[in-house]
């Protein structure tokens, strides 16, 4: 059998790798596989999840799984493991999503949620990053390149802690545990569509998301919580939420 040339290689490589963002019809790149995109996520959450305080406030764990649940049926992803925490750190602003379902809600986004459709605006905006894999595209924009695939897949099973905080910084995650990093504007705002997609699918109001983000812009008065770094600006986003929310509400059915 002959062998295939570098270049023939790489371009079907790069062809099987395209694909096309939900609700937003984006075309996206990724080069890695879902499977191992998903081991990453499960390494990277175990990593936080071990640092973590975890709450014991069952009221307010048992709404996030309530939450989360719902969220997770209108994302239509029978095959992640969904799995919901709630972080105990009233000062971090902030939740995230990984590959496979894994989910955490910081205490400290909780004033500003307010009540359940906020969270679900929350919830549905994390979940949205992890269905459309912005994760997987800045690995394959070149933030784990050094690695190549095979160092990658290696260092991940051996715990490499080198490996560990890429693949962190990959998925938004900090080193520090709390210290979130967020993704580019474009991936934001395209998060921020799709999560009102998923939240009125839920049985969530859409409508709730822009209240959410108008009560995070009365926040950046006092001071910009984490969840507001280097993002679009939550004027913008809010007019964006609401140019979006004739589209969500056709999706939107009381339960």
């Amino acid at each position: 059998m002959g062998c295939l040339s570098i270049p023939l290689i790489m371009t079907l490589l790069l062809l099987s790798a395209c694909q096309t963002a939900p609700v937003t019809g984006r075309s996206q790149l990724i080069l890695i596989p879902e499977s191992m995109e998903i081991e990453l996520g499960l390494t990277a959450y175990k990593d936080v999840i071990k640092k973590a305080r975890l709450s014991e406030d069952r009221e307010i764990v048992d709404m996030v799984n309530r939450v989360g649940r719902r969220i997770a049926a209108a994302a239509e992803r029978e095959e992640y493991k969904w799995e919901f925490n709630v972080i105990e750190n009233d000062k971090i602003i902030n939740a995230f999503a990984l590959p496979g379902g894994k989910v955490a809600v910081y205490t400290g986004i909780l004033r500003y949620t307010e009540n359940e459709a906020g969270l679900a605006a929350v919830m549905g905006h994390e979940v949205a990053h992890a269905l459309v894999r912005h994760g997987g595209e800045r690995i394959s924009a070149g933030i784990l390149a050094q690695l190549g695939m095979i160092g990658l897949s290696a260092a991940v099973r051996n715990k490499d802690p080198a490996a560990i905080s890429a693949v962190n910084q990959a998925y938004g995650l900090g080193v520090n545990v709390g210290v979130l990093l967020p993704f580019n504007r474009s991936q934001e705002l395209e998060a921020d569509r799709i999560g009102i997609v998923l939240m009125a699918k839920a049985g969530y109001d859409p409508n709730e998301a822009a209240a959410f983000w108008r009560r995070m812009m009365k926040a950046k008065d006092k001071a910009p919580p984490e969840f507001l770094s280097t993002h679009p600006t939550t004027e913008r986003r809010v007019k964006e939420i609401e140019r979006w929310i004739p589209e969500a509400m056709k999706y939107y059915k009381i339960p």
